[in-house]
């Protein structure tokens, strides 16, 4: 296994809540609102052991310090990781009312992008406390807070996905016919491991007519020869996500099984051979459509060409019709194009994708071919 990457220092992630508070200004914002979850690990490397009723908030406003309020028996915890350095902690205890506690640290009538994770409970907490406040989710706000991805991110994530190719070529090699889909998919789930995934979080295995539903979960159908195979897997590696797709033949495939791979392979290598610094995201997906739909398949290729990826599989930028954000260098996102004939197969092809400076650089590079196994 490769070096691994150099760790995030506390200058990180003061410069990451300093980038984000200055957005957040720019977007006309009085702050911006991070509860547990990604946003919350990338701004400040901190984790919450357990995400509980208990209001943990990270405050960033333009011009004021960054604060984290935690509840005070977990504050050992959140006083331990490297980029509590770059901020106040505040705390406070069970009995006392945290909104009247975040509220010291909120203009009154302030305007706040929060996080797409928080609470129901703590954001009608907060409107409680501050009356005149008003909310906006991060992504309707701040869509690319966490888009753009900094050499060190760009090794994980590229550490992700040469796992993730390592596990196809080791999933080509295991016996398909006769074996259930959660077979192959308790394999792609230990290759995973294997190959230094400390976070699973899908196995696709879409036999037969099962591979022309998208988001298929593998289940107790048994692989039979003849049957089109979509492999679909990932999770975190270092913190950041692996997302492959490959569709496979049990034997022999049929002459409309590999036209219609040939399309999508086409497809899928035409929209990244578009990709490049200010395209805009709806244009690569634009491309891989026109393949298909040129191809007579339009119909069948029933959703968006890719997502953004990176602490989490899915999140901005979405490449998808309306989507006029133009991409930029350091963007990572899928290019995943598909087509899906109900009650007979699929064929899906995904890498993921990074913007450089001329064009595109891929995460992944197993055979995009028709794969035949046993």
């Amino acid at each position: 296994m490769d070096a691994v990457p150099a760790p995030f220092t506390s200058d990180d992630y003061g410069a990451r809540m300093q980038a984000a508070a200055a957005a957040a200004a720019e977007e006309g914002l009085d702050g911006l609102l991070v509860t547990p979850g990604p946003d919350l690990l990338w701004l400040t490397g901190y984790q919450p052991t357990a995400t509980t009723e208990r209001l943990t908030l990270l405050v960033l406003r333009h011009g004021v310090e960054p604060h984290l309020l935690v509840p005070i028996l977990e504050r050992p915890d959140a006083e331990s990781t490297v980029g509590a350095e770059a901020l106040i902690m505040r705390d406070w205890r069970d009995g006392t009312d945290p909104y009247a506690a975040a509220a010291q640290l909120l203009p009154a009538d302030g305007t706040f992008a929060i996080s797409d994770t928080a609470w129901a409970l703590h954001l009608l907490g907060l409107q409680a406390e501050l009356t005149e406040s008003r909310y906006s989710s991060v992504t309707e706000r701040l869509p690319m807070l966490r888009a753009v991805k900094d050499g060190r991110e760009l090794a994980r994530m590229e550490a992700a996905g040469a796992a993730a190719d390592a596990t196809f070529r080791e999933i080509v090699k295991v016996p398909f016919a006769g074996r259930k889909e959660t077979d192959v998919a308790a394999d792609l789930a230990r290759f995973l491991r294997e190959f230094g995934h400390e976070q699973v979080d899908f196995t696709v295995v879409g036999s037969g007519p099962n591979g022309a539903n998208p988001h298929h979960e593998a289940g107790d159908r048994t692989i039979l020869s003849g049957d089109m195979v979509v492999l679909d897997f990932g999770g975190l590696m270092y913190g950041y996500g692996s997302d492959t797709s490959r569709t496979v033949c049990v034997g022999e495939p049929t002459s409309q099984m590999r036209e219609v791979h040939e399309i999508v392979r086409v497809a899928q290598q035409t929209a990244f051979e578009a990709v490049r610094p200010g395209i805009a995201c709806q244009e690569i997906d634009r491309v891989a459509r026109r393949v298909i739909t040129e191809a007579g398949y339009g119909d069948e290729f029933i959703h968006r060409t890719g997502h953004g990826i990176g602490m989490t599989t899915h999140e901005p930028p979405y490449i998808v019709e309306g989507e006029e954000r133009p991409v930029v260098p350091g963007m990572c996102f899928s290019i995943e194009p598909g087509i899906y004939l109900a009650g007979r197969f699929g064929v899906r092809i995904e890498d993921i994708v990074t913007v450089t400076e001329d064009g595109g650089r891929r995460f992944n590079d197993t055979d995009r071919g028709l794969t035949i196994v046993e």
